[in-house]
């Protein structure tokens, strides 16, 4: 009885609330009198709208009676707007006629799509609606625009649009990025904690890739970021048309990929939209040795609960069977100083295929945003994640002379890691006096779980070039009895944070951020290698921004913070060494602009990251917390659209990290940390005349020497790769190729795992 009374109540609430709307609907045409489909129409100061369907007509549905201000839009057009009156149980009528004709907004379409590689607007990187002129901080935006311009089918690639940033494939079979001379693991996933450390992460589902420079733990923790930053994916979100696509790819190492990307209103007033992402891909390798199969589905729901409140789910859920990359070691004695220099042919393994891996990654997310009046909002957000590992086997040859090398392989299998994160975030403006504030506040629990186990063979076999077997699964697993497989225990550390940030406009020009982040960590893990402790840490963060040229041009500077929480660690003779949370500052100011309408945007940075509590281990393997290590450099980064169908990217990053107090590595280069990291892209798609929508594109990365480990022994040697592209597209269809390092180039990134030779990709999407 009792919830039937509830049911009837909750059903006479949301009675009495339809009977209080109204409907909204209207027209928009070109100036020729065409449907203007794609333009769209926001209520002002609300989070109602719709977006122009083909036939050039939108509705609202369910807007509480009033008087609003509605607002037809779309960039590089003139907005127009009107005041209308919202009666209860009625329809209201509000149509607009462009001063643009169909042909002219359809070349708005066009420029609008490229000019997308100049925007950097984001509320997931300061946490609040802040522009990129009012934000001390450097980012970079790698979006769907450029991913497809680049026939980019595989996520890391994209990875090298950034400036200073390369990708990084680990042993473990997941991915990474090099960012400020620190390696930058992929664990943000909508602005909350996520992975992809062994399982790693599809294209399919990314509409932006948000790389966020230094360390960020005052808004982000030591969870999801680095000392180099921040790499956050953001998922693709439900709209209000149908619209679908299908793409399918082909390509070299037999390459076969087909994706598809659906979207569909789910109810006639568009308050329940769907999306739905998925794809299945096969690739052999360039080597002997070597595949990625794999699929993905990730399924989205918004629901406009109301003109203020909206929800939105997503899932994700990725299976991967493929061979982890190897990690090639020289011993000392080799008389190998260069992975350039290694005996083995380039293209041939001494490893069987069947020494594979399986993973599935699970992520779900859930968002509720609530406009509580015109200058408060509330987001409240939950996610999990969970990477599990059927198995893995991970190699590890060792060359001892230019003729023989040692394998020795683990096993991993099956591990399991789950996240579940609460975040709930309050943004607001309000004044004092005359200084207006942009304002945070949020609280954020996450609770990491886990177990796992693994096992090594040790040296199972010694082979020399000229061997002509091959070290198998047979061969493997006969080594690993179990005894050999170690349960590495339960994993379970929760972690509690709340923080601040205040940006503060003493003038339309000047602006101050100041914030703060207080962390404890309840690490409760159990098993041969737990520790059991409770940490606090405490992270702020400072900068100032003065717009030289209102609008165009900023000058700003900023002090930055974050910190690795680390256990306590069992001295030789039997202690246990407390350590503190290791801290890394950054001081960094620069340049920003955005010039010629947005067109172009440019930031050029010096930044200074300072780690003076490292651990450091001395020859008799005790730990010191008395490591430094400083990290310098300068970023560039130029995106711009200077014409219509004309897309530049430019970037350039200068990085010299070095270990100074540390036994036997004085004044070494921290390993896998080139110098000079450069990339560019031009693409110009052409706007009349007979080749009309047809497009190039070219580009490349450059990436200097670098080393191997901290003794600065085995060199990585450096690399330039070049790529070019052709492609035609209309509204119905796209044809592309692309030619991906046209030199031939043998290279090797982090842990010296090689890159692809010379390949292709060709990619047909049909549109609907």
């Amino acid at each position: 009885m009792r919830k039937l009374l509830f049911l009837l109540a909750v059903l006479s609430v949301a009675t009495l609330i339809n009977a209080q709307t109204g409907s909204i609907t209207g027209r928009v045409t070109t100036s020729d009198g065409k449907p203007a489909e794609l333009v769209n129409i926001t209520l002002e100061k609300t989070s109602r709208g719709a977006t122009v369907n083909a036939g050039g007509r939108y509705t609202i549905n369910k807007v509480p009676a009033g008087t609003y201000t509605i607002i037809a839009s779309f960039s590089g057009l003139i907005s127009q707007q009107t005041e209308i009156t919202v009666t209860a149980g009625q329809t209201t009528t509000a149509d607009f006629q462009l001063t643009e004709s169909n042909e002219e907004l359809q070349e708005v379409v066009v420029r609008s799509s490229s000019h997308s590689v100049t925007n950097k607007a984001s509320d997931m990187i300061a946490r609040m609606p802040i522009r990129n002129l009012e934000n001390p901080q450097v980012y970079n935006i790698v979006g769907k625009e450029l991913i497809k311009q680049q026939n980019i089918i595989a996520l890391t690639d994209a990875f090298g649009n950034a400036p200073g940033v390369t990708p990084i494939l680990y042993p473990s079979g997941g991915i990474g990025a090099l960012s400020r001379g620190f390696s930058t693991d992929v664990n943000a996933r909508n602005g909350l904690q996520s992975t992809a450390g062994r399982s790693s992460a599809d294209i399919a589902n990314v509409e932006r890739i948000e790389f966020i420079k230094g360390p960020s733990g005052t808004l982000f923790g030591g969870g999801i970021s680095s000392f180099g930053g921040v790499v956050n994916l953001v998922t693709k979100k439900p709209f209000e048309t149908f619209k679908g696509q299908v793409d399918l790819s082909l390509g070299s190492f037999n390459l076969g990929r087909i994706s598809t990307d659906i979207n569909a209103p789910l109810t006639s007033d568009k308050t329940l939209l769907f999306r739905a992402n998925g794809a299945i891909q096969k690739q052999d390798s360039y080597n002997e040795r070597g595949f990625y199969n794999s699929a993905i589905f990730a399924p989205s729901l918004l629901y406009k609960a109301t003109d203020r409140l909206n929800i939105l789910i997503d899932a994700e859920i990725y299976s991967v069977n493929s061979v982890r990359p190897s990690y090639t070691r020289i011993d000392e004695s080799a008389g190998i100083r260069s992975y350039a220099d290694l005996p083995l042919d380039y293209k041939r393994s001494l490893l069987s295929n069947d020494l594979d891996a399986k993973s599935t990654g699970s992520k779900f997310f859930a968002e509720a945003k609530y406009q509580i009046n015109d200058s408060w909002a509330s987001t409240t957000a939950l996610a999990f994640t969970n990477e599990y590992v059927e198995r893995s086997y991970q190699d590890y040859p060792v060359w001892y002379s230019r003729d023989s090398v040692a394998i020795d392989v683990s096993k991993y299998g099956p591990v399991s890691n789950t996240y579940t994160n609460f975040q709930q975030n309050f943004n607001g403006s309000f004044k004092t006096g005359s200084l207006k504030h942009t304002f945070l506040a949020g609280i954020n629990f996450t609770q990491a779980a886990g177990y796992g186990q693994s096992g090594g063979t040790g040296v199972i076999r010694r082979l020399s070039v000229n061997s002509p077997g091959k070290v198998d699964r047979t061969l493997v697993d006969s080594a690993l009895v179990p005894g050999k497989l170690m349960d590495w225990g339960t994993l379970k550390n929760i972690t509690y944070a709340a923080y601040v940030s205040d940006v503060i406009n003493f003038s339309d020009r000047l602006y101050a951020m100041l914030s703060l982040r207080y962390d404890y960590m309840d690490a409760r893990s159990k098993g041969p290698w737990a520790s059991p402790y409770t940490q606090g840490s405490l992270s702020p963060k400072l900068g100032l921004v003065y717009q030289v040229i209102k609008d165009k041009v900023s000058l700003f500077g900023s002090y930055m913070n974050g910190f690795q929480n680390y256990p306590p660690i069992s001295q030789p003779d039997g202690a246990q060494f407390t350590v503190k949370p290791i801290y890394a500052v950054q001081y960094e100011g620069g340049i920003k602009a955005e010039l010629l309408d947005k067109k172009i945007n440019t930031t050029l940075s010096y930044y200074y990251i300072d780690i003076n509590n490292a651990i450091r281990y001395t020859a008799d393997f005790y730990a010191f917390q008395d490591g430094k290590q400083v990290s310098k450099g300068i970023e560039w980064d130029f995106t711009a659209n200077p014409a219509a169908g004309l897309t530049l990217v430019l970037g350039y990053g200068y990085n010299d990290n070095r270990i100074i107090n540390t036994e036997g590595l004085e004044g070494n280069k921290v390993s896998n940390a080139p110098t000079h990291i450069g990339n560019y892209w031009i693409n110009y798609q052409f706007q009349t005349g007979g080749l009309k929508n047809f497009g190039i594109g070219a580009g490349g990365n450059y990436v200097s020497d670098a080393y191997f480990d901290d003794t600065n022994l085995f060199l990585l040697p450096a690399y330039h790769i070049v790529g070019a592209t052709a492609f035609y597209e209309n509204d119905k269809w796209r044809v592309g190729a692309k030619l991906n390092n046209i030199g031939n180039q043998k290279s090797w990134g982090f842990w010296g795992a090689p890159n692809p030779t010379r390949n292709f990709v060709a990619n047909f999407t049909f549109k609907f």
